[in-house]
């Protein structure tokens, strides 16, 4: 007779359990009901349709909203605050989008001060502090000149800058909206080259319209449906940036 014990921890972790969650808008079903089990550890891509849907689902795994219905575990917290508390949320429109007009340093020095305790006064950021919130995420790629105005930045180059300032305090989950706003396929496979190194030291998660080719070491793919394409409207929301 087996060993039950062994075969309980022979069990792969599990970072996310969702069991029959949804998600209901003014106008209707957005998502749901689901079932999810997500990996702890590595890169795991969600494969469904762009729109609402998979938005608010990303919003969901992420703590920045709460489901319906149906129960939604993550880390083994089950409450959308205490499941903020330990999730960076990147590439969401809604949550981070970024004013154009503002420089790199702008942005960097912004984001210090809101990690650093209220008395602390900070210093404008400068070449030290820029490495050291993008080197993580930008690896061997050229992280962007402290000028340089975010409306010149390219698309990959503004995606992965808005990683990084989510990603300052290195939750054990990273939740990334989607590599789909990476058009050129040449750059979202360095996008998630990249993602995919960050899970050496975090769970991340991110979604995409098409599966994912073979090579990339990812700890998994999981078709999603039941992505509705009902409008949210989002209540207010605590600033993304963690």
């Amino acid at each position: 007779m087996p060993d039950e014990t062994t075969a309980e921890e022979a069990k792969p972790p599990v970072a996310v359990t969702a069991r029959g969650i949804t998600m209901t808008g003014p106008w209707g079903r957005v998502f749901g009901p689901l079932d999810l089990d997500i990996p702890a550890g590595g890169t795991t891509v969600l494969v469904g349709p762009p729109g609402s849907g998979r938005t608010a689902l990303m919003m969901n795994l992420a703590g920045r909203m709460k489901p319906s219905s149906g129960t939604l575990t993550v880390l083994g917290r089950s409450k959308a605050r205490d499941i903020f508390d330990v999730a960076a949320l990147a590439g969401i429109e809604q949550i981070d989008a970024i004013y154009e007009s503002v420089t790199v340093a702008d942005l960097i020095t912004e984001q210090i001060r809101w990690d650093a305790p209220w008395y602390q006064l900070i210093r404008r950021a400068g070449d030290a502090e820029r490495d050291a919130i993008c080197g993580p995420v930008f690896g061997d790629l050229p992280v962007p000149q402290l000028h340089d105005y975010v409306e010149h930045l390219d698309e990959m180059t503004g995606l992965l800058l808005r990683i990084a300032l989510a990603n300052t305090a290195r939750p054990p989950l990273l939740v990334v909206g989607s590599i789909d706003e990476i058009k050129n396929s040449r750059d979202r496979a360095i996008l998630l080259t990249r993602l995919v190194a960050l899970g050496e030291k975090q769970t991340v998660i991110t979604s995409s319209a098409n599966p994912i080719p073979d090579g990339f070491g990812l700890a998994g793919q999981i078709t999603v449906d039941r992505l509705e394409r009902a409008e949210l409207v989002p209540g207010r929301h605590e600033k993304g940036n963690r």
